[in-house]
């Protein structure tokens, strides 16, 4: 028998939080380490760098600055986008004229994965903006584009409601929906995917264990970020870049990023 909706939505949702918080414990790290190179490209020369130059300037700790809110993020958004998949596949059934409970096609999740990924957008982009700012504020402060000394959340934070207003914490969020949409959906098909091959010696998806799926989650994890990696450069320039004025919407940070540092720079 299927489980009560509003149950069903509890354990997406729990699922959901202890994924981004795993996601957060064992990636901070390389995710400052990428938000320094896409915003800052000509400090770093590559990873090994950019980890090197981190630890000596400001030690193990600039690994994880904006450690609380990119847990915040990715307990949001992953709690969120699991609670809406469930729901987006409802819309799906009934889009393509399904019964309430019949299995969705590889391309029908993926694109409920897709739709679901809106509304995790609008919890991701804030948490996001305050996380990216604090990850690249060494380099902000070294550079003059703000004065020393803001470097916690509330700092952020309230620099962002005293000089944007409220509507400032969705600065980039043109980017995050276009990086989301098609990254979900390549998340989803990926994961969907590698799940029908493990199940296509006569097992059922749902009976699948741990090794499958994590398996599985990785290859929706390589099919998202193969994808929209580019977008996610532009996405970082926006937030962290605005801290310092007014910056150029999504298509005039990617021509400005194509024309001045060459297209390789969006995958940096």
């Amino acid at each position: 028998m299927a489980p009560n909706p509003a149950i069903q939505a509890a354990i997406d949702l729990t699922a959901g939080a202890a994924g981004g918080t795993a996601c957060v414990l064992t990636g901070q790290p390389f995710d400052t380490a990428k938000v320094k190179m896409q915003t800052f490209p000509n400090l770093y020369r590559g990873l090994i760098d950019c980890a090197m130059k981190t630890y000596r300037q400001v030690g193990l700790r600039g690994f994880y600055k904006g450690t609380s809110p990119a847990l915040l993020a990715n307990i949001a958004e992953n709690s969120v986008l699991f609670m809406s998949y469930g729901f987006c596949q409802r819309v799906v059934r009934r889009i393509v004229g399904l019964e309430d409970h019949a299995p969705l096609s590889d391309l029908q999740n993926a694109a409920a994965g897709s739709f679901a990924s809106i509304f995790a957008a609008m919890v991701l982009c804030p948490t996001e903006l305050v996380k990216c700012r604090l990850q690249a504020m060494h380099e902000l402060q070294v550079s003059g584009k703000i004065a020393y000394g803001q470097n916690t959340v509330w700092s952020v934070v309230k620099g962002i409601v005293q000089r944007e207003g409220p509507l400032g914490f969705y600065q980039g969020l043109t980017s995050t929906v276009c990086r989301e949409m098609p990254g979900y959906f390549l998340f989803f098909g990926g994961y969907e995917l590698s799940r029908s091959f493990f199940a296509s010696g006569g097992k059922s998806k749902d009976e699948l264990g741990p090794f499958a799926l994590i398996i599985s989650g990785g290859c929706g994890g390589i099919a998202l970020w193969l994808a929209v990696y580019p977008v996610d450069c532009v996405k970082s320039r926006i937030q962290v870049l605005s801290i310092a004025g007014k910056q150029a919407g999504f298509m005039g940070t990617f021509s400005s990023i194509v024309r001045n540092e060459g297209s390789h720079d969006c995958f940096k």
